[in-house]
């Protein structure tokens, strides 16, 4: 499967179909937030499981904490499945 090939995903999945229909930006805002979530506010770590620069990572960052949305601090936490 090349890059250009879409992914099938079961439809059954909640988070996939919550996103369906909602513009690319809003998209992109859940993916960033739930991935910096998922890494414990690691900044470096969140940007390069998205696959961009963390330079762009902060830049995004800045424009959602303006727009008023919650972003988790850097460091804030553990990441989610890690050992306790």
């Amino acid at each position: 499967m090349s890059d250009a090939t879409p992914r099938e995903f079961p439809p059954t999945l909640p988070a996939a179909l919550a996103l369906v229909g909602q513009p690319m930006a809003v998209v992109e805002r859940e993916l960033i937030l739930a991935t910096l979530v998922h890494c414990g506010g690691n900044r470096t770590h969140a940007a390069r499981m998205l696959g961009i620069s963390i330079r762009t990572l902060r830049n995004k960052l800045a424009d959602y904490t303006a727009a008023g949305f919650a972003v988790p601090e850097a460091g804030s936490g553990i990441a989610r499945n890690a050992p306790a």
